[in-house]
Formats: C-alpha cells, structure tokens, sequence
C-alpha cells in the first residue's frame, strides 16, 4: 500500500498544512461527471453481468445525506442481478440522525438477519456508510461485512462540502468533538472496505480511508461523489467485496491490470 501524495490547487488555500481540508472549487465543479459516470454504467452493464454471482447473502443499503432510496436504485438493481438479496432502508430521505433513525436501523438489521437466517452485509454511500459503520459496531454478530461509499468517517467534521446542508436538514450543529471522531474513525471488527476517490468534490478523501488493520482496506477509484453509486468501477469492487468469504477474508488484488483502476491506499500522515 502506499501513502497518496497531496494534490496541490484541489483544496483550499491551506490546505497543506491541513491534510484533508473540504476539496476546492475545481473538484466541485468535476462533480458535474455524475451523468456520465451513470452513462459509463449503463454501458458497462452487460460486462459487470457476466462477473461471477454472489452467494445470495442479504444486503442492507444505506443512501447518502438529503437523498432517498431512489439513490441507490440502480446499485441495489445491480446486487440483485449478482445474485443478492437487496433492501433499502425504507427511511425516506437521509436528513442526518434525526430521532429515531437509528433505532429504526438497528430494528431493520435485526428483521433482515431474522428473515433470511444470515449475516447481512451493509453499504453505505456518504452519510449512509456512517450508519453502516456504527451499526455494525453495536451489532458485529449480525452483520457479514461494511463497504462504504466515499463516506466521511475520519477527519475534521468540516473538511466536507455538505456540512451546511446537513447542519439545515438534521438540525444539529457541525462541532469539532475530539471523542466522536475518534469513535467514528475506528473501523467496525467486521471485514470493512472504504471505495473512495482523490477527485471526490463533496467529501476530502482523507476523511474516507480507514485505519490499516488485518480487517480493513481502502480502495481508491476515480469517480465523482455524487456518481459513486453508480459508478462501474465501484460496482466492480462491491461484486468483489460481497463474494469475499468473512472467514477466508483477502484484501481486494489491485495487481496486474486492475492497477490502472483501483489502488489501494494508507491514511496520509500529517
């Protein structure tokens, strides 16, 4: 694994002194790639369905901050085509950890694992990887393993584009809690995969990759944060990661000719 070099200009003034500042203006207005990144999806379809199914094991699928199920309609469409059973987590729109919504969460998870008998495996994009994460702290013996979406789990709470807009849709306050981050950074004893990009415009790529451990692993693509859900190479590392036998666990091969897609990386130091 390797330690990714800063990019100079694709953050704020600052920023170097300040590893995982929000992304700048320029990796905002990339995120305009989002209906292209759909395009490529819907292209590559017919070469991501003739990759090796899964072993059928339940899915629970957690959308991003101020967006709803329907977000992630197309990368549930596509588990399911792998073989997988696939639900959404039937909250209506992710406006951050208002009451109850954990609590409904932790009850999903449970009535998933009742019904189908099994571990269930949790991805979360963005806001929804955080759910996804603590989860499966709370519960590891129900849960098969956590894949993450360009999710901000480590990292200052403002070194995202989003942090106003969560601060407006869940009504809390975005502060700086020393306790907190250090709870969110440390990564669920569950094998645990963090998909994120360099050029992401919305989330600092440092805030998505986890902290090196037998368990865990960071896996950088090129995508956008808005078309990370339907991007095919993230569809490509979620078919992977869900065949991946929890017990038998293997980081993600990113050797030969998958290394001019996928890298794997470490936490960058300060």
């Amino acid at each position: 694994m390797r330690t990714l070099p800063k990019l100079p200009g694709l953050t704020r003034p600052g920023a170097e002194d300040h590893p995982g500042a929000a992304p700048g203006a320029l990796l905002m207005l990339l995120e305009a790639r989002a209906p292209w990144e759909a395009a490529a999806l819907a292209l590559a379809t017919p070469w991501l369905d003739r990759l090796p199914a899964g072993d059928g094991h339940p899915v629970l699928v957690f959308p991003g901050l101020a967006t709803s199920d329907f977000s992630t309609a197309p990368l549930r469409a596509f588990l399911r085509r792998r073989g997988h059973w696939t639900h959404a987590w039937k909250q209506g729109f992710n406006f951050g950890p208002r009451k109850g919504v954990v609590e409904a969460c932790r009850e999903r998870l449970q009535r998933l694992a009742d019904r189908h008998g099994r571990q269930v495996s949790l991805v979360g994009w963005s806001l929804g990887g955080v759910y996804a994460r603590e989860l499966a702290k709370e519960t590891p013996d129900l849960v098969r393993c956590v894949i993450t979406l360009g999710s901000p789990f480590a990292g200052h709470p403002r070194h995202t584009n989003a942090w106003r807009i969560y601060e407006l849709m869940s009504g809390h306050k975005v502060r700086d809690l020393p306790m907190l981050r250090k709870q969110l950074r440390v990564a669920p004893p569950v094998p645990t995969t963090s998909v994120f990009s360099r050029t992401d415009g919305i989330v600092a790529w440092h805030c998505s990759v986890n902290d090196v451990l037998p368990h865990t692993e960071n896996i950088e693509i090129a995508a956008s944060h808005v078309g990370m859900g339907m991007n095919p190479l993230a569809m490509y590392v979620l078919a992977d990661r869900l065949r991946q036998d929890p017990q038998n666990w293997r980081r993600f091969d990113a050797s030969g000719a998958r290394g001019w897609f996928f890298k794997h990386a470490e936490p960058p130091t300060a």
